[in-house]
């Protein structure tokens, strides 16, 4: 949700962050937390990424804000890299840079709201709404990489949802989980509340006609969409019928694994993770060790 039914769409240029810049100054949450890990990891960041559109499109306000009042149908690609910026800045930028872009977006969700197709309102800033927003997010990423690139521990998962607090109150969730039982409350909580839609399948093909991966995964695409399918919990796979014919095979699986596997070893020392290990004076591949 990152505009509004009166204001302009957001438009297509990029914002551009120096993630080097200021020098010394710490982010969010430090580098040897379990976001800066995740994070890093480009597998990871699509499959978790895809996975959480999926959770929010299944809430029928967000969905609605989301499908309604932004460029997603209409320019998904750079939507969804705005979006991939905003994730960037926000564990690895600057807390000032992060904190001054936070600001800007919740100045934009403070003008979303509408009606959803079934007549009930909603504002994008409803803290339920951004407390779902949150938690899908940090349930997408973190299961991704758990799953796909390296198991993590129940006290590493608790520290992943513990790291996003500090995002989390700003952009508005107060009651974003702080850990992974939290988590799981609050998707029992709002699992009455999902249901299925044509949206949710809309979505599903824009995503397999659309790029985003570096041309050498881009023949994986197919398998990254199902593996973000695979890592929703049954009961929403069920409720968005999408729990016959997305499964991964073994060998499906072993191959997403060792794609997310390779991706961890690989140091792109013009990429954020990088970037912000060096301005906070630590090697580009401190988090590679």
């Amino acid at each position: 949700m990152t505009s509004t039914a009166t204001a302009p769409k957001a438009a297509a240029t990029l914002p551009e962050v120096d993630f080097l810049q200021p020098a010394g100054e710490p982010a969010l949450a430090g580098p040897d937390s379990v976001s800066w890990r995740v994070f890093k990891n480009l597998v990871a960041l699509y499959i978790g990424g895809i996975a959480a559109v999926l959770l929010e499109l299944a809430e029928p306000r967000v969905r609605s804000g989301v499908w309604d009042h932004t460029t997603f149908r209409t320019d998904p690609l750079t939507r969804m890299q705005r979006t991939g910026i905003a994730a960037m800045v926000t564990v690895y930028g600057a807390r000032s840079v992060a904190q001054q872009m936070i600001r800007g977006i919740t100045k934009m969700h403070a003008r979303v709201q509408g009606e959803t197709p079934d007549g009930r309102s909603y504002r994008a800033l409803e803290p339920e709404l951004m407390n779902w927003v949150q938690v899908t997010a940090s349930y997408g990423f973190l299961q991704a990489y758990h799953q796909f690139v390296t198991p993590l521990s129940a006290a590493d998962r608790d520290r992943f949802y513990a790291d996003a607090q500090a995002g989390a109150k700003l952009y508005g969730a107060p009651g974003a989980p702080a850990n992974e039982a939290q988590q799981q409350a609050l998707f029992a909580h709002m699992l009455p509340q999902l249901e299925a839609s044509d949206i949710v399948f809309e979505f599903l093909d824009i995503m397999r006609r659309t790029g985003g991966l570096p041309p050498l995964m881009r023949p994986l695409q197919p398998l990254f969409l199902r593996a973000a399918i695979s890592i929703l919990p049954e009961p929403v796979r069920v409720r968005l019928k999408l729990d016959k014919g997305y499964r991964l095979a073994g060998w499906e699986r072993l191959l997403v694994r060792g794609a997310g596997a390779l991706s961890d070893r690989i140091v792109l020392r013009t990429a954020p993770p990088a970037q912000a290990c060096v301005r906070l004076g630590l090697p580009a591949d401190y988090l590679h060790k």
